[in-house]
């Protein structure tokens, strides 16, 4: 989606809002198993001092799966949106920070998604306490305890002998 900042570029201390849906196409990540709605995202393009400056959020449900205990949950994602938008120059093409004009528009889909992807978490958990599955009999050890043992160390074998005579 194209946002025109017609109205704003020459005129400091005006803004333009925005509200609309990402697609999800691009937004793949090994841990979401679908988005339960599109990410929708709100905000405004604040002219400050002729430098434009884009505010807002994204909010997304998800069906993620768990990285340590393999179960599906659900959870709300709010990503904080924020990106200086310029218009293309020698000194700033390389700059991985800004966003640049089409003219008097951006493109919406382009600033959005990159906010996006940049924000989603390297470890997708069900609750912070989530304690995983068990490495031997691959129970989920948040429904309770295995029945697997303790697995001493081999190295320990002879001092547990010594234990085990009380």
């Amino acid at each position: 989606m194209k946002l025109s900042l017609r109205e704003i570029i020459e005129i400091p201390g005006k803004s333009v809002g925005f509200s609309c849906d990402l697609g999800t196409e691009d937004l793949d990540f090994p841990s979401i198993v679908r988005y339960l709605s599109a990410p929708h995202a709100e905000g405004r393009v604040f002219n400050e001092a002729g430098v434009l400056r884009l505010e807002g959020e994204i909010r997304s449900e998800l069906l993620c799966i768990c990285d340590r205990c393999a179960s599906e949950f659900e959870t709300t994602k709010t990503t904080p949106l924020s990106a200086v938008i310029v218009e293309k120059n020698d000194d700033n093409a390389d700059d991985p920070e800004l966003f640049f004009l089409d003219g008097d528009e951006i493109d919406l889909d382009e600033i959005l998604s990159t906010l996006f992807i940049l924000d989603v978490d390297s470890k997708f958990l069900c609750r912070e306490d989530c304690k995983g599955l068990c490495p031997k009999c691959g129970k989920n050890l948040n429904l309770g305890l295995c029945g697997c043992g303790k697995e001493t160390d081999p190295r320990f074998a002879v001092l547990e002998q010594l234990l085990d005579k009380d």
